[in-house]
């Protein structure tokens, strides 16, 4: 299918959180993502994330809508091993790691605001 809007590289998740400079910091300690700026008039500010292209929009709500909507996955290299960095930071955890054998393992996790995020270890040999 042929590029009819004229995309640009990149892609921002918009996520709403409680407290953006609280999520600021939460989102640099905990998973590591580089603040690239912060507008307080607006209460929004974006991370980059480790993928390439691949940010994240903080907006400030007065009541934050999470748990319906997309869930953002990132790929890993040990599952186990970012699952035990993100537990010593006392993140939250959707139950045991699960595993479809020969495929891959998914670990669904969330930040303090309840927003869902995943994340996936490929199984399959290339």
């Amino acid at each position: 299918m042929p590029d009819t809007l004229g995309y640009a590289d990149g892609i921002t998740i918009s996520i709403q959180v409680a407290d953006l400079n609280k999520a600021l910091a939460w989102y640099g300690k905990v998973l590591g993502f580089e603040t690239l700026y912060k507008v307080d008039e607006i209460a929004w500010g974006e991370v980059k994330t480790s993928t390439p292209g691949v940010n994240i929009g903080l907006g400030q709500a007065e009541s934050p809508k999470t748990g319906a909507g997309a869930v953002p996955v990132f790929g890993v290299s040990d599952i186990a091993a970012a699952r035990a960095t993100l537990e010593s930071h006392d993140v939250k955890f959707d139950g045991d790691t699960q595993e479809i054998p020969g495929l891959v393992k998914l670990a669904t996790f969330f930040d303090p605001d309840g927003n869902a995020y995943m994340l996936s270890q490929t199984l399959a040999q290339s």
